[in-house]
């Protein structure tokens, strides 16, 4: 949140004149609405990745007439005073000065860390097809390689960090899809998606001329697990799935048995109170409340994170936590109080408890169902405000689930960099329940669910005999979760959740290909769930074929 921001809606004014620098607050909403659009940003500096805004901290504030930008990771921290603020397609440059330094200098807010130019880009991607098609060729004797190409086409959400094509033989033919190692980490483990979209546009328009028989998904050497993961839990009913890597140095494709991938690293920490949690913070959770205003303080929901963290948030979105820690001069501990929105993180001192009651009252005006979308405030963290309005209301919306039995951001579910699960419960016969929550489009929420699903459901079968014997308890009872009720052996069902007119058309064609032993239902919400939810349209995968 920035410091000194006036508690009232005002679009971010960037880019003033030499003469007439913009004002501060300006440059420090500009800043904070780039961040709240793009998640994934990057800050850099000479084309070099400083931080990623995924994992890093950062404060924006006015000072003295000043917009201060600090931001701090686990390898390093910076200050800068932020002068001016240039938008340049899709990147915000930001022109800071450094203390003690003779010029400005400066920095580029860009939505990803994929740093080539498009030229470059351009020039990666055409080369890795001309690879892929002699290694197909030579792979795959007496098989045709066929139209590869990887030009946009956004109607059927294809995009060119992907080569599609086909393999021909006869009137018998295969999908064939490709990603380069140049590509990012989240662009290769998406392959799979396009994949079942590609095979599904081509069975469509084959004219009957040929059958398209299944699909082969072709990946960098090292970087197959996801996929393989993911295809294991395919319908192999459906088509045949096969993967492949690529070695683009020796151009030698090696085949991936996926139904082998070895023991999945899902690991659960154990449950905590979080009544004891709350009690050990009780302290900073009352300081941090008198900073709010009076008439706003029911709004603010308190959560524990671990047994000696608390946050407290606003609709699912965190604006101040506490943490119960050993003090630096004593064995006594002590209570650590920070606040700042997102990525966005201050110690609390007496010095800016003014500040922090300032930007909690433009928090608190901000951030509410009737909001201004166009205030950053508003639109940070839609996804958890979906996830606190479910919290709230699930017994009532879907009232076969357990809402009393509700964990949110279930931690340490899978090693890796795939984060945490929405929400999980039981439903009423003691089934496990994943629940995947989406605000807005996203082409690879199917997917992205399943390595949930995939997690959830191995912590489930991996049963071993209770302290005193008897039944056989799931790694969720073992470790405290779901105190009180016997948790089903049956496979956990899935439910994908998101406003109606935000589903992407993707995610239906790639849930029919899941396997049927995977019990899905898609729900549409209300479009106006901020101010009341309700289910609109539910599609389950008893209704769908392929």
């Amino acid at each position: 949140m920035a410091a000194g921001a006036p508690p009232h809606r005002q679009k971010p004014v960037v880019g003033g004149s030499a003469a007439e620098p913009p004002p501060a607050a300006h440059l420090a909403q500009a800043i904070e609405s780039y961040l709240a659009d793009h998640p994934a940003a990057a800050l850099l500096e000479d084309g070099q990745v400083l931080f990623d805004m995924r994992t890093a901290h950062y404060s924006v504030s006015e000072s003295h007439g000043r917009c201060l930008l600090q931001l701090w990771s686990e390898e390093r921290n910076l200050v800068r005073t932020v002068v001016d603020a240039q938008e340049r397609a899709q990147c915000l440059r930001l022109i800071t000065r450094r203390m003690g330094a003779a010029r400005p200098q400066a920095l580029e807010l860009a939505p990803t860390n994929d740093r080539r130019t498009p030229t470059a880009r351009e020039a990666a991607r055409r080369n890795y097809q001309r690879l892929l098609e002699r290694a197909l060729t030579r792979s795959f004797i007496g098989a045709k390689v066929d139209g590869l190409r990887s030009a946009m086409d956004l109607e059927h959400s294809f995009g060119p960090a992907y080569v599609r094509g086909r393999l021909l033989k006869g009137t018998a033919a295969d999908a064939v899809i490709g990603v380069g190692e140049a590509e990012s980490a989240a662009i290769i483990d998406g392959i799979l998606t396009l994949g079942i979209l590609w095979l599904d546009y081509c069975r469509q328009h084959s004219g009957g001329r040929r059958h398209f028989g299944g699909l082969k998904v072709i990946v960098p050497r090292d970087a197959w697990r996801t996929t393989a993961e993911r295809m294991a839990w395919l319908n192999h009913a459906a088509a045949g799935f096969e993967l492949y890597t690529l070695d683009e140095r020796s151009e030698e494709l090696a085949s991936v048995d996926f139904r082998d991938t070895g023991n999945l690293d899902s690991r659960l920490v154990h449950a905590f109170s979080s009544q004891a949690a709350m009690e050990r913070c009780r302290a900073g959770i009352d300081r941090l409340l008198a900073l709010v205003p009076p008439a706003a303080r029911e709004r603010v929901e308190i959560r524990a994170s671990s047994p000696t963290e608390v946050g407290l948030l606003l609709h699912g979105l965190e604006f101040a936590r506490v943490r119960h820690s050993a003090s630096a001069h004593s064995f006594a501990r002590q209570d650590e109080a920070s606040f700042g929105a997102g990525g966005s993180e201050t110690p609390l001192t007496e010095e800016n408890e003014p500040l922090c009651r300032e930007l909690l009252a433009r928090l608190f005006f901000s951030r509410h169902a009737d909001g201004a979308h166009t205030d950053p405030l508003f639109r940070m963290a839609p996804e958890r405000w979906l996830e606190s309005r479910l919290r709230q209301g699930l017994a009532e919306l879907l009232p076969g689930l357990r809402g009393d039995l509700l964990y949110s951001q279930v931690p340490a579910l899978a090693a890796g960099d795939r984060g945490m699960l929405d929400l999980l419960t039981l439903d009423r016969n003691g089934r496990l329940t994943v629940l995947e929550l989406k605000a807005g489009e996203d082409l690879h929420l199917p997917l992205q669910a399943l390595d949930y699903w995939i997690r959830v459901r191995a912590l489930n079968a991996g049963r071993q005999p209770g302290a005193a014997g008897g039944r056989l308890l799931s790694a969720f009872e073992r470790q405290g979760y779901f105190e009180g009720a016997e948790v089903s052996p049956l496979e956990p069902r899935l439910l994908l959740a998101a406003p109606a007119l935000r589903i992407h058309p993707a995610n239906e064609p790639v849930l029919r290909y899941l396997s049927p032993k995977i019990e899905w239902e898609l729900i549409a919400l209300s479009e106006h769930w901020r101010r009341e939810l309700k289910v609109v349209f539910r599609k389950r995968s008893g209704d769908a074929r392929v």
